[in-house]
């Protein structure tokens, strides 16, 4: 199956690029390319807006879906001044998305109900689907993307194996950009703001001919951090802690820049109603400062010298700057034996990609869908853990190579009289990874200095069916399946600095390959019953799975050990109304799961370490079993004409029901315990916002809008402790935007964090038994104007 699979994939893909650099061979007159394929009706004043998605493969409305979706539109995603991916979980209920740390690059943290993944590196599996144009990002790194020229998003709450795939075990995050057109049209914009930031976005879209339109986007945004690095000596003379700057400019520099700009390009032909084509490229560039970082607990006991300095200096709370500055130096001073490490403290990610899309309509009922797509990422970037002088843990500059080749086809068409809507596809993606990292761990027992150039190649194959059968007007049933098989093989080199072979544990680490397979089934089973026209009922049991690996973080031989895919299994209830005349949208979601071999990632693993060696642990493992249980509430209410109102809320429950005896309970106890929950999981998330669009005759109208939203309690680690708890918060954003008469002139005034809360979006810990930890502070207020003009 896997030979017939991957040729029939492959075949598709090459169908796509070559169809497209031939478009003559379909030319026929054909009225010009519309947006039909991706735009919702137009709203009418005072009523909620229709909203299409394609969640089930075909365009359907929202209220239709019998899936917790939720599905915003680009233009909400700027008037609720959200301009990153990572934003949008706010007003998204069970979804918590964050930037990582400096430890993790560019990447993300995403969790959905409690499922997910924060660990960026590549051989790990992401907990959270994301695509971009139906083309799957298989990594976390290259995961945090600005919302530029959005048509939509779309937000897949619960396990979406049948319908997303592997490690859409969470859920899927979908984001569709604006097709071509041809209407000659476009905007540009510019926006200036606190710590000098500077954004600016612009589309055009061109009518090239009757059948061939193009859409050129592009943004560019930069800001200067808000985390100073200072210099401990300089604000402390005389402790035993050379400056390096002189007395009364103590800044080193300034942590949490953003530094980013992305351009991408659509050509879109269609010379016919039947068939129709989009070549999608894309380019990104992320140049900056690392993100920023503040010393949260410093009571080193561990058993390594971490202090470089000849005065007796011990780690302490005197290391603790303050609530945005810390005392970094990116550098581990030559220490006896130990050479000098010093890393750059930048971040420079460079990702591209190309995608390919047919759209064929067999017959009346019946359409072919091929997407092929290639992307590749370069990154380097570094970290100190211990935001000191002292010499606990500095790594880099650390460098991932990386890049994919993915096909898909799908069959969907109509039968029996318009009453069986199927799918049939399959899926293939040939992935590698190369991963140089240099570690200088001076907390160990004996230090681990070294330099790793890790190769990761893996794939994976899928073959899936999806129908739905209408029984009656109202009452539908429908079914999924999908078959998965994925393969991973995992190389380590450990050398010195000079690409010597290393002594103790490393001499059999050096060389020696992990290897990992597995397959798995994915399952939907879902019936709906339409009560009213307006009112939507279901009832749905699906399946995911997040794939399996080895771990690619092993100190010794020993812990090179290979850990299974988890699973989720989820019984869910739902019902979707739009009331009073669709003024009112109320959508509601429960859900209980099963979570089982829930992959974690160990910070302490004594049972692997080589004969009277002390050494660390970074190891996943499947640690045990649990419980979820939730509910998720989205209301839009429009009372009268120019009024929104939009809330959600929702309530999630985690429960260990057991827990092995390698990864925590009453034996291990500094593994995970009963009572715990996965990393970035809040019990209770809650969002308001509210505009009123406000018409001032021939001068244009004037549109306030006001935001809050709220989230309990989290832990950045699988083994929570108040080193690594994030206390709940609530932020609050304010915009207000003057619009033209012709309302092609716009401009805002926009206040983020209004109340001026001070959070964490991270937390970590080096590990349980050292006593340094750090966390990520989200920025304070800041003000920013926005002028618009469209053409």
């Amino acid at each position: 199956m896997k030979t017939t699979t991957s040729t029939l994939l492959k075949s598709a893909g090459w169908l796509a690029l070559t169809c497209a650099s031939a478009p003559a061979a379909f030319a026929q007159q054909a009225p010009a390319a519309d947006s039909a394929a991706q735009a919702a009706p137009a709203a009418e004043e005072g009523k909620v807006e229709e909203v299409v998605v394609t969640a089930q493969f075909r365009r359907q409305n929202l209220q239709r879906t019998p899936i917790a979706i939720t599905a915003v539109s680009g233009e909400m995603l700027a008037a609720r001044s959200q301009v990153s991916i990572a934003d949008v979980a706010a007003q998204t209920p069970s979804v918590t998305l964050k930037p990582n740390s400096a430890n993790y690059g560019s990447s993300l943290a995403a969790n959905i109900r409690g499922v997910g993944q924060f660990d960026f590196h590549p051989a790990l599996e992401p907990g959270v689907g994301v695509y971009v144009d139906d083309v799957y990002y298989s990594t976390l790194t290259g995961s945090i993307l600005d919302l530029l020229d959005l048509d939509r998003v779309e937000v897949l709450r619960g396990p979406q194996g049948t319908l997303a795939g592997k490690n859409s075990i969470g859920g899927a995050i979908k984001l569709y950009s604006r097709r071509p057109t041809g209407d000659n049209s476009g905007y540009i914009s510019g926006t200036y703001g606190s710590a000098n930031r500077f954004d600016l976005r612009g589309a055009v879209d061109l009518g090239i001919s009757q059948d061939l339109s193009l859409r050129l986007t592009g943004v560019t945004r930069t800001q200067d951090g808000y985390i100073e690095r200072r210099d401990y000596g300089c604000d402390h003379p005389g402790e035993g802690i050379p400056a390096t700057r002189d007395a009364g400019d103590c800044v080193l520099s300034r942590q949490g820049e953003v530094g980013y700009w992305a351009t991408r390009g659509a050509l879109r032909y269609k010379p016919s109603s039947n068939f129709e084509i989009n070549i999608i490229g894309d380019y990104t560039s992320e140049k900056h400062e690392i993100a920023g970082g503040v010393l949260t607990y410093a009571n080193y006991k561990g058993a390594g010298d971490v202090n470089p300095f000849a005065t007796a200096i011990p780690f302490d709370s005197r290391f603790i700057c303050g609530r945005y500055c810390n005392y970094s130096t990116y550098t581990s001073p030559a220490d006896g034996a130990l050479q000098a490490s010093t890393i750059p403290g930048r971040l420079n990610y460079t990702g591209w990609g190309v995608s390919g899309q047919f759209e064929w309509k067999l017959a009346d009922n019946v359409q072919l869908v091929g997407i092929t797509a290639y992307r590749k990422y370069d990154e380097t970037f570094s970290n100190e853990d211990d935001l000191s002088p002292m010499s606990v843990v500095l790594g880099g500059p650390n460098n991932v190579y990386f890049h994919a080749w993915s096909n898909e086809l799908r069959l969907t068409g109509d039968a029996l009289g318009h009453r069986l809507h199927y799918t049939i596809g399959g899926y293939m993606i040939d992935q590698k990874s190369f991963y140089v990292s240099r570690q200088d761990i001076r907390y160990a027992v004996p230090a681990l200095v070294f330099v790793s150039g890790d190769p990761v190649p893996a794939n994976s194959r899928a073959a899936f069916v999806h129908a739905a059968y209408d029984l009656t007007d109202q009452l539908t049933v429908t079914g999924g399946l999908r078959y998965t098989k994925e393969e991973k093989n995992y190389t380590f080199r450990r050398r010195d600095r000079a690409g010597n072979l290393l002594g103790g544990q490393y001499t059999t680490l050096d060389g020696k390959t992990g290897n990992y397979s597995g397959d798995n089934v994915d399952y939907r089973a879902n019936v709906s019953y339409q009560i009213t026209p307006r009112i939507n009922t279901y009832v749905q049991w699906s399946t995911g799975f997040k794939g399996g690996g080895v771990n690619p973080r092993p100190y010794a031989a020993s812990q090179v050990v290979t850990f299974n895919p988890e699973t989720l299994s989820t019984w869910e209830v739902g019902v979707k109304s739009d009331l009073f005349d669709r003024r009112v949208r109320l959508n509601l979601a429960a859900y209980t799961s099963k979570y089982k071999d829930i992959q974690l990632t160990l910070n302490s693993c004594p049972q692997f370490n080589p004969p009277g060696v002390t050494i660390p642990c970074a190891m996943p493992a499947n640690v045990g079993t649990a419980r979820i249980k939730g509910f998720e509430a989205e209301t839009s209410v429009r009372l009268f004409d120019g009024f929104m109102l939009d809330a959600a809320a929702s309530y999630t429950d985690f429960t260990y029901k057991s827990i092995d005896p390698q990864a925590g309970g009453v034996g291990n106890p500094n593994g995970v315990q009963f009572g715990m929950v996965p990393p970035y999981t809040p019990k209770w998330k809650w969002s308001v916002g509210v505009q009123y669009q406000l018409g001032i005759g021939a001068i244009g109208s004037i549109t306030p809008r006001f935001d809050i939203s709220h989230q309990s309690r989290i832990w950045g680690a699988a083994v929570n402790s108040a080193r690594t708890q994030i206390n709940a918060y609530t932020l609050a954003n304010a915009r207000l935007t003057w619009r033209n008469e012709k309302r092609d002139i716009e401009a805002s005034l926009e206040v983020t964090n209004l109340f001026n809360t001070y959070y964490y979006l991270t937390a970590s810990e080096v590990s349980v038994t050292t006593g340094v930890a750090n966390a990520q502070p989200g920025r304070p207020r800041q003000w920013a104007m926005t002028l618009k003009k469209s053409f």
